[in-house]
């Protein structure tokens, strides 16, 4: 019942993702969702994320970010990484990771999604077939209806974990 929600791997943080494994994997592009999963919510650019794009970059990776946030949001966090982005995004439509990854020329067997939230960047990035990674939140403060949903996925969480525990597929 839940397993379109399921990530393909759950991690503390976008920070402790093996990038240079999943390069040698065959990955070549990575979306990335911004608030709580990059920086606080609202945050600029900090130093650990200007270096992860530094590094990304110089790997090989193309990048995107992809945001249900305005643009001016978006283009404040972009100012400092350089990298594709798409702001009001509408995720978990499908049509906006499809225009990330022609915008980096990848398809979905070697793009990734990077994303803190289930029904959004992980039910979308999962309906268009592309591997995720979702990332606990950065940070507690966030807006009431993200607030809301997180009670959601904890549900959704504890059938992850049960799935995991039995053997069973993530998806």
């Amino acid at each position: 019942m839940f397993r379109k929600f399921y990530p393909g791997e759950y991690v503390d943080s976008t920070y402790e993702i093996d990038f240079d494994r999943l390069y040698r994997e065959g990955y070549r592009g990575i979306i990335f969702d911004i608030d709580n999963t990059l920086v606080p919510h609202g945050a600029r650019a900090d130093e650990r994320a200007k270096a992860l794009f530094a590094h990304l970059k110089e790997t090989g990776f193309s990048c995107c970010l992809l945001s249900n946030n305005k643009e001016a949001r978006v283009k404040m966090f972009n100012d400092d990484v350089s990298v594709e982005y798409i702001f009001d995004a509408r995720k978990p439509s499908k049509a906006n990771y499809e225009k990330a990854m022609e915008r980096m020329k990848t398809n979905v067997s070697n793009t990734l999604f990077v994303g803190d939230q289930i029904f959004t960047d992980v039910y979308g990035a999962n309906r268009v077939g592309i591997r995720t990674i979702l990332v606990k939140p950065i940070h507690p403060k966030e807006e009431i209806q993200i607030v809301l949903k997180r009670y959601l996925e904890r549900i959704v969480l504890f059938f992850y974990g049960r799935s995991l525990r039995k053997g069973g597929d993530r998806k």
